[in-house]
């Protein structure tokens, strides 16, 4: 029986030839095996991120924390080892803000990456989390101590020369011993602050590990 010519075109339109098959179902399979691979790739990536952002946020806290443990030593190995209480005060100063330097730089570290972290875990950065405001108190102390404290102590170390040789009941001296009070004081709330986020952040990165 003749075929209509129509009909025919029609049937070849629905039904492609035969050597196209093989082609296309190759493409549509290579499509469908590349979406899961690139959601593994994409998932493995954001996985090592995110161990990453934890590694540094432990890092910084324990370099910070260890230098601010390390200080004490310092300060008391210059006072001894030194000829002057003047030359101590001074080998101690310099490092006293070379600790707040690292200081900064580890909370900003810090900070940052516990806002991206919880960006990638959570959805959401969570500003005010309890670690966060601990940093912010920590970084606001140890501003607190480089920009004021330790300017005035400075400001009165250059008037008086050596402070020992003072009066105790000298003015000068007065204030500069009530200065390096409330700077002792400020650098144990800082220790103290950053011994409760270590152990803040430890148990929320055991909780939240991916």
């Amino acid at each position: 029986m003749p075929i209509n010519p129509k009909g025919r075109a029609a049937l070849d339109a629905e039904d492609p030839p035969q050597g196209l098959k093989p082609g296309l179902r190759g493409s549509f399979v290579g499509t469908s095996e590349l979406v899961p691979f690139l959601f593994l790739l994409l998932w493995t990536a954001t996985i090592f991120c995110m161990n990453f952002l934890r590694f540094l946020m432990l890092l910084a806290l324990a370099v910070w924390l260890g230098a601010l443990v390390f200080f004490p030593f310092v300060a008391a190995t210059a006072f001894s080892a030194l000829p002057s209480t003047h030359m101590a005060g001074l080998v101690v100063r310099g490092s006293l803000l070379n600790l707040h330097t690292m200081g900064f730089v580890c909370g900003v570290v810090f900070l940052i990456c516990s806002l991206i972290y919880n960006r990638l875990l959570l959805g959401r950065s969570k500003a005010l989390a309890f670690s966060h405001i601990l940093i912010v108190l920590m970084l606001a102390l140890t501003a607190i101590s480089q920009f004021r404290i330790i300017p005035q102590m400075e400001a009165l170390r250059l008037t008086a020369g050596e402070i020992n040789q003072l009066a105790s009941s000298n003015p000068v001296r007065v204030q500069f011993e009530s200065l390096h009070v409330w700077s002792t004081r400020v650098e144990g709330a800082v220790l103290a602050l950053g011994i409760i986020l270590l152990y803040v952040t430890a148990n929320r990165l055991a909780i939240t590990r991916p």
